[in-house]
């Protein structure tokens, strides 16, 4: 068995539009599993988590983007999660003590689990995005996006 490297950044290829195949057929529905052939031509079946991995992976280098693989404990410290949603540790520490994330402490130190993360910042994106959404819809209420007639051409 191989040890956990750490964090690799990988640059997409010189013409990420060569990766268009690759998008497509990754895009394709199908009920079979996918599999990998190896080198020796073995053929492995590969876990949907796998999978969507490779089709993420493949997906962003076709648009040029780099791509950094970053292997994650599945419970972390306050300061991996905190550096994993993007906020200071103190910050973390009050969403843990208001209940927006559960946590466990079995010694001094708490613990968050990556699911119950995950699942906290998708809650908070989607509120992010349902208020942006209000904000929108109030300010065409008020007319604040209506131009007036004669900055028209």
């Amino acid at each position: 068995m191989t040890a956990i490297s750490g964090e690799r950044t990988l640059l997409p290829p010189a013409s990420p539009e060569s990766l268009s195949p690759w998008v497509a057929a990754l895009a394709r529905p199908g009920d079979a599993n996918a599999a990998l052939l190896a080198p020796d031509g073995t053929r492995l079946d590969l876990p949907a988590e796998v999978f969507e991995v490779l089709r993420s992976v493949v997906a962003a280098m076709s648009q040029g983007l780099a791509i950094t693989v970053a292997p994650q404990h599945t419970v972390l410290t306050t300061s991996e999660a905190a550096h994993l949603l993007g906020v200071s540790r103190p910050t973390l520490v009050r969403l843990l003590e208001a209940g927006e994330i559960p946590y466990e402490q079995p010694n001094r130190h708490r613990r968050v689990r990556l699911a119950d993360l995950l699942a906290y910042r998708e809650r908070a994106s989607r509120a992010r995005a349902a208020g942006l959404d209000e904000m929108v819809r109030d300010g065409e209420d008020d007319g604040l996006y209506d131009l007036p007639l004669e900055t028209c051409p």
